[in-house]
């Protein structure tokens, strides 16, 4: 039985890139009240009559494009960074849950208190928010309570470091006119109901202009993935992109702090939809940063950044 264990969490992926498998996702993932905040009696019937069978089958789609030998990339890369972490925790239990799918928060904390007298559950977003974090503290109190979340790490200079190392490095291959922070945006309504993510998010902003070699005028933070027709936070990546090409800057580069791992917004929302609509509108170069995935630097952050909280 080991002392401490760790478990890192990242929202999940459909089992296959199948319709029924994608419908089973998205019903566990929209069907969360953190997520979609409508009265259930009222979001219930839309989501299984309208939005699940339109959307399901054409989600399935996106999900094939991208989809690994080894699976979703979103689980594939999650796997190889808890490895990299257990490498750096070696008197650790290291494990990983997904927030909706396999393997379920419930299910490998149930297995991890067998295993280890302390437990420290990581969430992998960096900046917190209901629609994300908040599930994670919400399953993880259904099984123990007592069990620490650490429910953010955007702030931490370590972390930053690391993000606009990778930044820049993406930035130096090419003569880029524009470099745009996208992160994945939220309704307004949540902020407005005291939610902190735009205020998390405008600081990581500020504190990457600090670290880059980039004229800040050159910088710009947009917002992405918008689902649903309610208002969300702006400016909106894709309308911001057609509003570059319009003013000439057609070589831009695409940063996204709010996936630490490749996904389907980065590699198919990004590098593919977002790319069609800005080649078609005239522009040249659009490139993503890679997420920083499994890099040896950003598991090394975690592990010791996890070791701080947990001596704190």
């Amino acid at each position: 039985m080991k002392e401490n264990g760790l478990l890192l969490v990242n929202l999940g992926s459909p089992a296959a890139p199948t319709t029924p498998a994608v419908k089973h996702y998205l019903g566990e993932f929209l069907g969360d009240q953190n997520v979609v905040t409508m009265p259930r009696a009222v979001w219930q019937p839309i989501l299984k009559g309208i939005i699940l069978p339109l959307r399901s089958w054409r989600s399935a789609t996106f999900y094939r494009d991208c989809w690994l030998k080894d699976g979703s990339p979103l689980i594939v890369y999650s796997n190889r960074l808890a490895k990299r972490v257990q490498e750096d925790l070696p008197d650790w239990d290291v494990r990983l849950a997904m927030t909706y799918e396999k393997p379920s928060i419930a299910d490998v904390l149930t297995a991890m208190k067998q295993e280890c007298h302390h437990i420290t559950v990581l969430s992998l977003f960096p900046h917190f928010t209901q629609s994300t974090t908040q599930s994670i503290i919400d399953q993880v109190r259904a099984v123990d309570p007592k069990i620490k979340v650490i429910d953010r790490f955007a702030d931490e200079p370590a972390y930053l470091d690391v993000l606009a190392r990778q930044i820049q490095t993406a930035w130096q291959k090419k003569p880029y006119d524009r470099l745009l922070i996208s992160y994945h945006g939220i309704p307004v309504s949540m902020v407005k109901h005291g939610d902190p993510y735009k205020e998390e998010t405008e600081r990581t902003t500020a504190e990457l202009i600090k670290r880059l070699n980039i004229p800040s005028d050159q910088i710009k933070m947009v917002y992405q993935s918008k689902f649903g027709p309610m208002p969300w936070l702006k400016p909106y990546l894709k309308n911001t992109l057609m509003e570059e090409v319009q003013m000439g800057k057609r070589n831009i580069l695409i940063a996204a702090p709010s996936f630490v791992t490749d996904c389907l917004e980065t590699i198919e929302e990004d590098q593919v939809q977002n790319y069609q609509a800005f080649r078609a509108a005239g522009g040249r170069e659009l490139d993503v940063v890679p997420a920083l995935n499994d890099q040896p630097a950003f598991a090394s952050f975690i592990a010791q950044f996890v070791k701080e909280q947990f001596q704190a």
